[in-house]
C-alpha cells in the first residue's frame, strides 16, 4: 500500500507544486505543530468570548487529547513516513513516524469544536487542507491524513459531549 501512496504522492505533489503552496504548507505544519496553534486559538477564544468560554476551553482540551491520542497511536503503529526518493520532504518532523498524521487529528478536533461554537460549517474547510498540506510537504501518506481527521473528530465529538454534560 505504501507503493500506491507514494504514487499518490508524487502526482499531488507534481501538481501542487509551486513556491506559494509549499510556503503556505509550511507555515500550516508550523501552526499544528505540538497542537499550539489550536491551543492559541482555545486561549484566545477564552479571553475574548466569556459566555461561551467552556466551550473554548474544551476546544483546547479536545485538541490537546487528540493531539497526545495520536502521538501513543503512532508509538504502536510504528509507520515510517513517505521515504520513496520520487517524493519531496518540505519540512523537519519532529518524529519519524507517520500514522496517523497529528496535524490531521488536531485539525480535525478543532473544526468539529470549532464548528460546533459558531454555529457553522466553514470550519471544516480546514480539515482537507491540512490534509492536503502534509502531503503536499510529503510527511504523510493520505491514510496518515484522513485516519487522523477522522480520530480528531471523534475525540472532539466525546470532548463537546462531556462539556455539555457537565455545565
Amino acid at each position: 500500500m505504501s507503493k500506491r501512496e507514494a504514487d499518490i504522492l508524487v502526482a499531488l505533489q507534481s501538481m501542487a507544486y509551486n513556491p506559494a503552496v509549499v510556503k503556505t504548507a509550511r507555515s500550516l505544519s508550523h501552526f499544528g505543530e505540538h497542537d499550539l496553534g489550536w491551543l492559541a486559538v482555545a486561549g484566545v477564544g477564552m479571553i475574548v468570548d466569556k459566555p461561551r468560554r467552556r466551550q473554548w476551553a474544551a476546544l483546547g482540551a479536545g485538541t490537546f487529547t487528540a493531539h497526545a491520542a495520536s502521538v501513543v497511536i503512532k508509538r504502536f503503529v510504528r509507520r515510517p513516513r513517505p521515504h520513496d526518493e520520487r517524493v519531496n520532504i518540505g519540512v523537519k518532523t519532529p518524529s519519524k513516524l507517520s500514522f496517523p498524521s497529528s496535524h490531521a487529528t488536531n485539525t480535525g478536533a478543532a473544526a468539529v469544536h470549532l464548528a460546533q461554537i459558531t454555529g457553522s460549517k466553514v470550519p471544516y474547510v480546514g480539515v482537507p487542507i491540512m490534509m492536503l498540506s502534509r502531503m503536499v510537504l510529503g510527511v504523510h501518506y493520505p491514510t496518515d491524513t484522513l485516519a487522523g481527521a477522522l480520530l480528531g473528530a471523534g475525540v472532539a465529538t466525546a470532548t463537546i459531549k462531556v462539556e455539555k454534560e457537565t455545565r
